[in-house]
């Protein structure tokens, strides 16, 4: 089939090299402007576009998609299927009614829950044992298109949300997969979304980051693996200074000391007092100017004293 990728972050590559292995016409890649990073501020290529280009697929990267010059050059491209993952733009509705398989998004939630950009996120700062992905029609409203494919998956107790994205890319692939197929046989079947159950996945922000230590354990390890890699969850309990939080075990041990008291402090890791009477441990982080590293190995340099 003749398609047309539109995808930015690490998470849409697992889907545009599926759709390639398997055969597709790539006749078009979309993605975003080139971006400067770091302190040299040098121009660094989006994750999508460094694949698409050791495939020598055609990219374009439009700053708005719906600006008329990029309309046409997409239509120019003639593409039977418009396949988008994490592209980062929403598409005006001329684009979508373009192809004639139409335009289909990969969604990683259980739709109609966690539409929005941080799906992967929220699912896990919200506490959820299950997520996904979803393959979906595209549509004017933001992820509330007809459902074509869903394919579920346990999330891990401990597993934060940079392992569970590279989890669900490739999930994701998967189901891309055989949704294109059945689009293509002509046996797709769609299910209009229940907007009543719908929830939103807003962007992360860096209000999110500071660490509640009233709030239960498990409530916090939560924030700590669904915040990472960006913003991250942070606190200034040892020795006062804010630093970030990489990883935490939820030890189970009961304590009676006051919320956000450290109780423990050694090899195994830095013990902190939560709001249900839970010791949650820290296990790696980053101090202000410094590395990320093992709480262990922070505490050789920074000894606690209890």
């Amino acid at each position: 089939m003749r398609i047309v990728f539109l995808g930015t972050p690490d998470f849409a590559v697992a889907s545009l090299r599926r759709l390639v292995e398997e055969g597709h016409t790539l006749c078009g890649v979309f993605t975003q402007p080139d971006k400067p990073k770091n302190r040299g501020h040098k121009l660094a290529f989006s994750p999508v576009k460094e694949h698409a280009l050791t495939k020598e697929l055609p990219v374009f990267q439009p700053v708005r998609i719906r600006e008329p010059e990029a309309v046409e050059t997409l239509r120019s491209l003639d593409p039977e299927l418009i396949v988008a993952a994490a592209y980062g733009q929403i598409l005006p509705e001329e684009i979508l009614k373009m192809p004639p398989y139409g335009a289909i998004n990969v969604h990683s939630s259980l739709l109609p829950k966690y539409r929005g950009a941080a799906p992967i996120n929220w699912a896990i700062l919200n506490g959820e044992t299950e997520t996904g992905v979803t393959i979906m029609d595209m549509a004017r409203e933001l992820d509330a298109g007809d459902m074509i494919l869903q394919k579920r998956t346990a999330i891990g107790s401990e597993e934060n949300a940079q392992q569970l994205t590279a989890r669900l890319a490739e999930l994701g692939a998967e189901a891309l997969s055989e949704a294109v197929a059945e689009i293509a046989a002509g046996k797709a079947v769609r299910t209009p979304q229940n907007g009543a159950e719908s929830t939103y996945a807003p962007m992360l922000s860096k209000e999110l980051s500071p660490i509640d230590w009233t709030c239960p354990a498990h409530a916090i390890s939560c924030q700590v693996r669904g915040l990472i890699p960006w913003p991250c969850a942070s606190t200034d309990v040892i020795h006062g200074e804010t630093m970030k939080i990489y990883a935490v075990e939820e030890t189970g041990a009961e304590t009676s000391a006051p919320p956000g008291t450290i109780a423990a402090a050694g090899k195994q890791g830095i013990d902190v007092a939560c709001g249900d009477g839970k010791l949650l441990r820290i296990t790696e982080l980053q101090a202000q100017g410094g590395k990320r590293m093992a709480a262990a190995a922070y505490l050789l340099g920074h000894p606690i004293s209890l």
